[in-house]
This record gives structure tokens, C-alpha cells and sequence, in this order.
């Protein structure tokens, strides 16, 4: 079956997307699962649409899975048809799951699982349950997915304005929870006045930081590498040695010394992060050398050797030129 999406056709039953689909439902019940274990016994709320569900949960008693399935319902129509129509249904997909997973388990005898700090060691649910937020944003966003909430309001105004930054608009978003947590989650004191508390924001302020680094850790981590720029009079020499100790070839580009004036090959040569320690090893064998180190945050290409049709042979001409 093939629908259009954004001008194209885009075939919707395919091994692929069905395998793709399979994960982020799979996703969205274990993000549920971190919800109903770490986060709704530790009276905090985490970031986004979902930290309002909690606090309104807490405080009516309307359950966090039909609350997100309201919001989440509007926001996925509005990213279908002023967003992505892809990212609009991936993320419903995840959406769906995540609610129909909370009133599951909500449902549930998990209380033997649950993780109950009694207001002592309550930083490690919210790392805990940060980290399976943190894994769900690193794989969704990977496939043009997201958790939906704050993260379809910061795109669909990026598309409005965008010299507004995404992760800012996340942030600021996320820093408004955290601000109305810490009048939600009060205290009664012995007079009876109501005492409030910085520690459910500064929970929800760790929550949104594990999240946030652990899914820029899955995002770019196994794609990252280091970019050496090598300034030297023995390229030659450095360039095979990095080919046959490292397994990695360099780019040769002739340089002049701006102060003398004299001719200096300049390499830049990627390598694996784990081979910081080999490639400075072979730096280190060789004088009048320089160099710089960058991190290089994705590597893409195509290294393979292609092969090239030889060009068919042309007819001799038996004319003989005077």
C-alpha cells in the first residue's frame, strides 16, 4: 500500500517500517512502565506535557494515560498537517502505546516493583526513570519520532519562526513545569499553613538533564570520532604509518608556514576514539610536528570502492593520415 506523504509516495507495509513501528510502540509501554515504577510514587513532576499529566493527576486524580492521550490526540493532527506527516504518525504511534501502557500497568499489582523513596533518596528514581526517558528520545528521534507534548510545540514553532532554537523552546517549556511543581507539591505545616519546596523543581530540573544527556549520548555517540589536523614536514612518513597501524587512510594537502614561508604537508586523518592514544603515539615519533584534535560529532561517507565500467573500445580507423 502506498500513501502520499509530503509530495512523495511512501509505501506504508513494509518490513522495515513494520519493524520500526514494532519499536516505538515497544517504547512507548516501557516508557509507561518507568512512569508507573519511578515517577507517580515520588510525588515530582518529570518535563513536558507528561510532568503536567502527573501534577494533575496528583491533584484530581485524573489519570496520567487518558490526560496525555488528550493533549497528545490535537498535537499529532496539528504535526500531520503543519509539521511532518511521517514524524506526525510515528510519534501518535508512541503516544498511543505510552497511554494504553499506563493504564495497563496502572491497573496492575506492581507494587512489589515499585520504587517508594519515602522523600530520602528520591534522586535515584528520577535518574532512573530520566535514563528510560533518555533512551526513548536518543532511538525516536533517530527515526523522525518523538515522545509528543513539548516536543511537537517546539517544532511546530520552529516551523513558524526558526531562527527559534528547538532544544530552547524544549527547555523553557520544560522550566515552566518545573516552576509550577513547586507549587503543586506543598506541604502542610503544624499551624496549618501551606509550606512549599524547591526539591520537586530541582527533580524535575535533574529529570529533564539525565533525559536530555543520555538521548544526546545514543544520538551521536556511536557516530562520533576524532579529526586530527597534522601539520608536518614528514607526511609521507605519517600518513603510512596511520595507514598501517590504524587502518585508517588521511588527506595529503601541501601548506606554506605563514612566518617561514616553507612548504609543510598538512594531514587530516579521522579516527576512532579509541585510537587517540595509538595515533599520538605515532605523532610523537617524529619532530617538527603539529597538530590539532577536534571531535567530530558524525562521520558519514561511502569508502567503498566503486567500480568503473571500462569505457568501450573504440574501432581503429584503418585510414592511414597523410
Amino acid at each position: 500500500m502506498e500513501v502520499r506523504m509530503d509530495g512523495k509516495k511512501v509505501k506504508i507495509f513494509t518490513r522495515h517500517n513494520f519493524f520500526r513501528g514494532f519499536v516505538i510502540f515497544a517504547l512507548g509501554v516501557a516508557f509507561a512502565l518507568s512512569y508507573v515504577l519511578f515517577v507517580t510514587p515520588n510525588n515530582f513532576a518529570p518535563s513536558g506535557i507528561n510532568g503536567i499529566a502527573v501534577m494533575v493527576q496528583d491533584l484530581v486524580g485524573f489519570s496520567v494515560g487518558y490526560l496525555s492521550l488528550l493533549i497528545n490526540v490535537p498535537l499529532s493532527i496539528l504535526a500531520f498537517f503543519f509539521i511532518n506527516k511521517e514524524f506526525a504518525i510515528k510519534t501518535f504511534l508512541f503516544c498511543i502505546a505510552y497511554s494504553l501502557g499506563y493504564l495497563l500497568f496502572d491497573n496492575i499489582d506492581l507494587e512489589a516493583f515499585k520504587y517508594y523513596s519515602e522523600g530520602v533518596d528520591t534522586i535515584y528514581p528520577v535518574i532512573l526513570a530520566g535514563m528510560a526517558c533518555g533512551v526513548c528520545y536518543g532511538v525516536l528521534y533517530k527515526v523522525n519520532s518523538s515522545t509528543g507534548g513539548t516536543d511537537i510545540i517546539a517544532k511546530f514553532v520552529g516551523t513558524i519562526r526558526p531562527e527559534f532554537n528547538f532544544f530552547w523552546i524544549n527547555f523553557t517549556l520544560n522550566a515552566c513545569v518545573a516552576v509550577a511543581s513547586y507549587f503543586v507539591y506543598t506541604e502542610t505545616g503544624d499551624n496549618g499553613q501551606i509550606v512549599y519546596n524547591f526539591k520537586p523543581v530541582c527533580l524535575c530540573l535533574l529529570y529533564t538533564f539525565v533525559a536530555s544527556f543520555v538521548g544526546n549520548r545514543i544520538l551521536m555517540g556511536s557516530q562520533q570520532a576524532l579529526k586530527y589536523t597534522i601539520i608536518t614536514t614528514h607526511a609521507e612518513e605519517i600518513a603510512n604509518d596511520i595507514s598501517n597501524e590504524l587502518k585508517h587512510t588521511s588527506t595529503r594537502i601541501i601548506g606554506y608556514g605563514s612566518y617561514t614561508k616553507e612548504e609543510k604537508g598538512v594531514l587530516i586523518a579521522v579516527v576512532n576514539k579509541s585510537q587517540r592514544v595509538d595515533i599520538e603515539k605515532i605523532l610523537a615519533r617524529y619532530d617538527n610536528t603539529f597538530s590539532v584534535a577536534e571531535t567530530a560529532n558524525k562521520v558519514m561517507g561511502n569508502f567503498r570502492v566503486v567500480k568503473k565500467q571500462a569505457p568501450p573500445p573504440q574501432k581503429k580507423d584503418n585510414k592511414s593520415s597523410d
